[in-house]
C-alpha cells in the first residue's frame, strides 16, 4: 500500500486537488491524478479529472461548496481504494499566514483558529481553504494536514517594502505588505535554476499573469519586492479585480456616490479590472477576439498592458536592473500575445522576443538580440506543497 499526498487549492469558486506518490523520493513532480469542481457558486459546476474532461455535477445549492469538497473527498476515496494506495497527508495552500507563519505546519484546533483571525486580511481566498481543513479535523482528525502559505516566500522582503506608509500604529498592528503567489514563486525559485543554471540567481523578475496576477523581483532567488502587498487588490489590474487604486477614489465612491462598504468591495474584488472595464469578460482571449470591434475592450487590455509595463519598470529599479523576465500562470503561460505586447513595451530594457518561440510557448521566447533573456515556465504550486507535507512529516 503505498502513501499518497492529497493536495487541495480551495477557492472562492473552485477547488483543484492533486495526488503526489509521496513513496518515490525525490517526489515526482507530476501528479497521479488531478481534477476540478469548478463554477461552484454558478448555476452550472462543472467536475473533471484526469483523463476525464469537465462536466456537469450537481450540488447543494444551499451548501455548494461544502457539497463540492464532499463530492472530491468521495471521487478520492474510491480512486485511492480502487489503486491500493492510503492518504498519508493532505497539504493545503492557505493564502495568508500573516505575520507568524513562515514555514509550512501541521494544522490542530489552535493552529486553525490563529488561521482563521487572517481571514480579513484575505477574504476572498482564506474562508474557503479554512473550511475544508475544519471539516477534514472533524471527519479524520487522525490524518495529518499541512498549511502552506502563499505569504511565507516573501518573508525575505527587506523591511522598506513591507512597511506601509501609515502610522507607525498601523505598522505595529501588522498593517504591511506580505505578498501572495508565494508557493508560485518558491517553485520559480527551484525549476529556474534547474533549467537555467547561474543566470537565474541574479536580477529575476517572475510575472504571475492569471486571473489574479503579481509580480515578484528576486534576487539570490529570494523574494526582495513584490507588486501585491497587503491584499489582493494591489498591484497589477486583473481579471476581476482592480489592482492598486488612489485610496481617494474609495473615499469617493462612499462619502459622493454613497456606496456602502459591501458595494464597494463586490466592485473592487468583483467587478472591475478587465472585466469591469470591457463588460464583456475577465479572459484575454474572449477580449482579444473582440478586440477590433469594441473601443472599451481596447481601453481594458491596454490598461491591463500598461499597468504591467508600470509595475515591471519600478521593480526593475528596485532590482537595479534586470537579468532575467520569467512569465508564469495561466495567461503568462499560455497567451502569447499578451506577452508580446508587455515585451514590446520593455524594447528601452534590450527585451526582443523571437515571433515563433513565442507563438510556441517555449522554454525562451526572446531573441538571441535580446539583452535580457525571456522566459516562459510552468508553475507547480500543488506539487509545492506536496513537497512541504512530505518534508513536515519526516521531520516529525
Amino acid at each position: 500500500m503505498s502513501d499518497l499526498v492529497l493536495v487541495l487549492n480551495c477557492g472562492s469558486s473552485s477547488i483543484k486537488f492533486a495526488l503526489f506518490d509521496a513513496g518515490v523520493r525525490p517526489l515526482p513532480r507530476k501528479a497521479l491524478w488531478n481534477g476540478k469542481v469548478d463554477g461552484i457558486t454558478g448555476p452550472a459546476p462543472t467536475f473533471g479529472e484526469t483523463g476525464v474532461p469537465p462536466g456537469p455535477v450537481v450540488l447543494d445549492t444551499a451548501q455548494p461548496y461544502n457539497a463540492a469538497l464532499l463530492h472530491i473527498r468521495t471521487r478520492v476515496r474510491e480512486r485511492v481504494a480502487q489503486g491500493g494506495h492510503r492518504i498519508a497527508a493532505v497539504a493545503h495552500r492557505v493564502v495568508h499566514g500573516g505575520a507568524k507563519y513562515f514555514d509550512p505546519v501541521r494544522v490542530d484546533a489552535g493552529v486553525l483558529a490563529d488561521l482563521r483571525g487572517y481571514i480579513p486580511l484575505a477574504p476572498l481566498h482564506q474562508p474557503f481553504a479554512l473550511e475544508a481543513i475544519a471539516a477534514l479535523l472533524h471527519g479524520t482528525p487522525d490524518l495529518p494536514q499541512v498549511a502552506c502559505f502563499d505569504t511565507a516566500f516573501h518573508h525575505t522582503l527587506p523591511q522598506v517594502e513591507k512597511m506601509l506608509p501609515l502610522s507607525w500604529d498601523a505598522w505595529e498592528r501588522g498593517l504591511r505588505r506580505y505578498g501572495f503567489h508565494g508557493l508560485s514563486y518558491e517553485y520559480m525559485s527551484l525549476a529556474l535554476p534547474e533549467r537555467h543554471g547561474d543566470a537565474a540567481r541574479g536580477r529575476t523578475l517572475v510575472a504571475h499573469l492569471g486571473s489574479g496576477a503579481s509580480l515578484c523581483a528576486m534576487r539570490g532567488l529570494q523574494s526582495v519586492g513584490t507588486s501585491m502587498g497587503f491584499s489582493a487588490l494591489d498591484g497589477l489590474m486583473m481579471g476581476t479585480r482592480c489592482g492598486a487604486l488612489d485610496p481617494g477614489a474609495v473615499l469617493y465612491l462612499m462619502e459622493i456616490e454613497q456606496l456602502s462598504l459591501h458595494d464597494v468591495g463586490q466592485l473592487l474584488y468583483h467587478g472591475s479590472g478587465l472585466l469591469g472595464l470591457s463588460g464583456v469578460s475577465s479572459d484575454p482571449r474572449v477580449l482579444l477576439a473582440q478586440e477590433a470591434d469594441n473601443c472599451r475592450v481596447q481601453a481594458a487590455l491596454s490598461l491591463y498592458v500598461r499597468r504591467i509595463v508600470r509595475e515591471i519598470g519600478a521593480l526593475v529599479a528596485v532590482l537595479g536592473g534586470l537579468d532575467m523576465l520569467v512569465f508564469t500562470a495561466g495567461i503568462g503561460e499560455h497567451n502569447a500575445a499578451i506577452r508580446e505586447r508587455i515585451c514590446a513595451d520593455l524594447g528601452w530594457l534590450g527585451v526582443a522576443l523571437d515571433a515563433q518561440a513565442n507563438a510556441g510557448n517555449a522554454d525562451i521566447i526572446s531573441s538571441p538580440a535580446s539583452r535580457i533573456p525571456v522566459a516562459v515556465e510552468r508553475t507547480n504550486e500543488e506539487w509545492v506543497a506536496a513537497w512541504h507535507a512530505t518534508r513536515v512529516l519526516d521531520s516529525q
